[in-house]
């Protein structure tokens, strides 16, 4: 397979990862957190078909933010690196406008270290970076 197309690859299974990841932990696991903190705001906890558009569109932006990181990193800097740009700095944000339910959290980061390992690991064997 060509070296663009093994890129796109890895892109693409990363993000279905990712998207997926995201839906069985927000979705189901912890839906009922989300929901009821929501509630206590007076929100209610987005989960229509926009919605579910806009994280696939997250998820395919952060496996090549991944993939991109992965470039130039091993896979355990690239998971890191990967990790605090696309999940500490967004819950920051949303803690700080308070609709961040912190009862997620001793589920979330755990889940989410291992979302971020496992896509950067995708992108790595399907393209690995070419040595020049």
């Amino acid at each position: 397979m060509q070296l663009r197309a093994r890129s796109v690859a890895a892109v693409m299974v990363a993000g279905l990862w990712i998207g997926l990841s995201e839906f069985v932990r927000n979705q189901l696991l912890l839906a009922s957190i989300w929901q009821g903190h929501f509630a206590s705001l007076r929100l209610v906890f987005p989960a229509g078909p926009v919605n579910a558009a806009v994280w696939m569109v997250w998820s395919f932006l952060f496996s090549f933010l991944l993939f991109s990181i992965s470039r130039r990193f091993t896979l355990l800097q690239t998971a890191s690196l990967g990790w605090v740009a696309g999940f500490l700095m967004m819950w920051l944000v949303i803690w700080n406008l308070s609709v961040l339910p912190l009862k997620t959290l001793p589920f979330a980061v755990p889940l989410s270290v291992l979302e971020s390992f496992v896509a950067s690991y995708i992108c790595l064997k399907i393209a690995p970076p070419t040595v020049s």
